[in-house]
């Protein structure tokens, strides 16, 4: 009916405007009874064809800017034909002519977003004589690898070929063939099913792909009444090989329950046994480590000079430069342990360590000092409470407990923010919590879930809402893409392994109760992520990465393992395990770089030693304020509402503490509306505007270069002592006559301005090698 009604008034209003322009001069009586006639009836179908629209929309469930601009476009344009048919009807001939002509064009836009629904963006361009087949496009991505195998899959080939053919069908098929709606008495999202067939019989035969329909299906040329997807782009020619392939080697599914297709890591605690100590060799980390690399025949550097390992733990643990004087000392040290030495002393600096792990757990449980819902009262901060827990060194499983079955100082994490206006369901805050607590908490990830069942993990809709359902006041309806379906969730943890929760209790209760499953020493997943997120914010990449999926393969199993049960040995101590980890010999191998981002997750990855990465924002910002001039030194712009014994003890603010910026939203930082576990070290063109032209990095070197002139009238003072701040080193011969050039025979204001810049933008002061 939706068609019917709307190609009717397109003609109708059509021809109305043509015999109105006929008219203009004529002043037919007899056309204008035939234009008046023509513009009611179109008004009419107009409202008839928005009716039968928006029934069609929500008997479909689409959704989509499309379907929103062709609605609305849709509805305006039946406003505009009514008011053009009122006009008319009035003997206001100017008003009609003029709206008339913008109802035409209101039909013809919302024509074209109509037919951007029905038949594909590209149904213009696509039968033009030029154009490109659609059956041809996309011929040149790069193959699935595994296509030219010619023998028998292994296990793991064989879950690699089942995700990637699961993946085309749920793009591609499931709004069709799935549980939720089956057209053909088809479905595609589970392996008897697609055997099964639909209501013209089998659809896949194995070994052949020639015999199987759905390969004739999908080959069919775009038009054809058969060809599929009949909504949307047709399948690429890497999309059909790997379909082929898949049916050629027999249409092979993992053996046991469907969630085999994907990797599940195990939820139990594991204690590997510890390899042999070898030489130097006598670590538990180096021990594991070491038998990776004999796995992969990798052999063991040097390790990096006392200047670069004290740059790098000072910046890992606390955040901030070493002073010259403190690199003098600890290079003139002899004692064998003083590494060991000078990363207690830093972890015993509970206030800077805590003001610089304020920045990573800020990211991760998506806490901030403004912005969204801070105004209207929707969102609560949780500064206060995760500054104490840092500084005290609170044990990670007290410190998971209070999150999640929280006090008033905690409870900003699982409340979420109450967005204003009209929200997704999937964005409820209960929703939120559940998203929430399993990324950061358990490394899975439950978004893609939380509208639909999810194409990338075996998580369905309905786990999500029953892991939400625990946080909620009501119990909640189940929405699927924002639809509700009209059945409840119901309430159940995650990993039922761990225990049941009550469905009877209070919130309060079963919040309580959820903390304490979560937390207990049989939760392996849960230590294992946290270890995991140390190690990656120490060396720059994970055991296993990305560090939000849990369930991927990590480079040492052994050693991520280890280091979760040592975790729990050692009374759930963050500091114990920083120390771990930054004492080995792993730690302190020369840094490696990365050509390609996409190398950092690459399965073929191979651990060498630490990831070269760059200061973050707040690492950088305070770099700057300490080896030079401070860029906050206000501390009125540190946050109001830290308690005041725990303000910084130093002549500056630390950028942890400072309202997010231009400045350092350029270098990275979040805003924190949503979690955000790790941050790309890559440069960037915002970064590189905002410090080649930003005016609070401008301002800072202008207001330090005056401070310094003053300080250090003698050029060669001023070098050499602005080196000792910013790397920790005197200048070489060639440095210093090239600084002298920069600053001339006397330093001008300028000159020493250029000179920080120079040395700022540095690798070696921007890097942590």
């Amino acid at each position: 009916m939706h068609p019917l009604m709307v190609h009717f008034p397109i003609g109708l209003l059509c021809v109305a405007i043509v015999l109105e322009l006929i008219d203009w001069k004529r002043k037919s009586e007899g056309l204008r009874e035939a234009i008046k006639l023509l513009t009611r009836i179109g008004a009419i179908s107009a409202v008839l064809a928005v009716i039968f629209g928006l029934l069609l929309a929500s008997q479909e469930e689409s959704s989509g800017t499309s379907l929103k601009i062709h609605q609305w476009a849709g509805i305006a344009t039946m406003t505009l034909s009514v008011l053009a048919a009122l006009s008319l009807s009035f003997n206001n001939r100017k008003a009609f002519r003029s709206i008339l002509f913008i109802t035409v064009c209101g039909v013809s836009f919302t024509g074209h977003y109509g037919a951007m629904l029905t038949h594909g963006d590209d149904y213009l361009s696509s039968v033009l004589p030029f154009s490109e087949p659609a059956k041809t496009k996309g011929a040149e991505e790069p193959q699935f690898a595994l296509i030219s195998n010619t023998g028998a899959l292994s296990p793991q080939q064989i879950q690699q070929l089942n995700v990637e053919v699961r993946t085309i069908l749920a793009h591609n098929c499931y709004s069709c063939h799935s549980e939720t709606k089956t057209k053909g008495e088809l479905r595609l999202d589970s392996k008897d099913a697609i055997m099964k067939g639909g209501e013209d019989g089998l659809v896949v035969v194995p070994n052949h792909p020639d015999k199987s329909e759905i390969i004739r299906r999908i080959t069919l040329q775009q038009g054809d009444k058969e060809a599929m997807p009949t909504k949307g782009k047709r399948l690429t020619e890497k999309e059909i090989r790997i379909l082929k392939f898949w049916i050629e080697k027999g249409a092979v599914w993992p053996d046991g329950k469907e969630k085999s297709i994907y990797r599940v890591a195990a939820l139990e605690p594991r204690t590997p046994a510890i390899p042999a100590a070898s030489g130097d060799i006598v670590l538990l980390v180096d021990r594991f480590v070491n038998a990776y690399f004999q796995k992969n025949k990798i052999g063991w550097k040097p390790v990096v000079d006392d200047r670069t390992y004290m740059r790098r733990v000072y910046l890992d643990i606390i955040g901030l430069l070493p002073a010259p004087e403190k690199v003098d000392a600890f290079i003139a040290d002899t004692r064998p342990d003083k590494r060991e030495v000078l990363a207690r002393e830093l972890l015993n600096r509970n206030d800077d360590y805590a003001q610089h792990w304020m920045s990573f757990w800020n990211d991760a449980l998506r806490n901030d000092y403004s912005g969204t819902g801070y105004i209207t009262g929707g969102r609560f901060d949780i500064t206060k409470w995760l500054y104490t827990s840092l500084e005290e060194n609170k044990p990670y499983n007290w410190f998971v407990k209070e999150l999640i079955s929280p006090t008033k100082e905690s409870a900003g994490f699982i409340k979420g923010i109450k967005w204003r206006g009209t929200i997704n369901s999937s964005q409820r805050t209960e929703m939120q919590a559940a998203q929430n607590v399993s990324q950061v908490l358990l490394g899975l990830n439950l978004k893609c879930a939380s509208c639909h069942d999810s194409f990338i993990s075996d998580w369905k809709l309905a786990d999500s809402y029953a892991f939400a359902n625990i946080f909620a006041d009501t119990l909640l309806e189940i929405n699927r893409c924002d639809k509700p379906t009209g059945k409840i969730a119901a309430t159940k943890i995650l990993f039922p392994e761990l225990g049941e929760i009550s469905v009877n209790k209070s919130t309060e209760k079963r919040l309580r109760q959820l903390a304490d499953l979560l937390v207990q020493p049989k939760d392996g997943r849960l230590y294992r992520t946290a270890v995991n997120r140390i190690w990656a914010q120490l060396l720059g990449r994970g055991i296993v990465e990305p560090v939000d999926m849990m369930d991927n393969i990590p480079w040492s199993e052994d050693l991520l393992d280890w280091l979760a049960s040592d975790f729990v040995t050692n009374g759930y101590d963050m500091k114990k395990l920083i120390y771990t980890i930054v004492t080995s010999r792993a730690y302190q191998l020369p840094s490696s770089t990365i050509k390609e981002p996409g190398d950092m997750m690459s399965e073929n990855y191979k651990f060498t030693g630490m990831v070269r990465r760059r200061l973050t924002a707040e690492q950088f910002t305070d770099a700057i304020s300490s080896a030079f001039n401070p860029m906050y030194a206000d501390s009125a712009v540190v946050f109001k509402l830290l308690p005041e014994k725990f303000k910084t003890k130093l002549p500056f603010a630390r950028a942890g503490f400072v309202k997010n910026d231009p400045f350092l939203t350029s270098l990275g930082r979040p805003n924190r509306e949503t979690v955000s576990t790790s941050r790309t070290s890559q440069a960037n063109l915002l970064q590189a505007l905002e410090l080649t032209n930003g005016s609070k990095f401008t301002e800072t070197l202008r207001r330090g270069a005056k401070e310094w002139k003053v300080k250090y009238p003698n050029a060669d003072s001023l070098v050499t002592e602005l080196y000792k701040r910013a790397l920790g080193r005197n200048p070489i011969p060639k440095e210093m006559d090239v600084a002298r050039k920069i600053l001339g025979p006397k330093p001008s204001e300028e000159g020493i301005q250029d000179l920080v810049w120079a040395l700022a933008m540095g690798p070696e002061f921007q890097l942590i090698y």
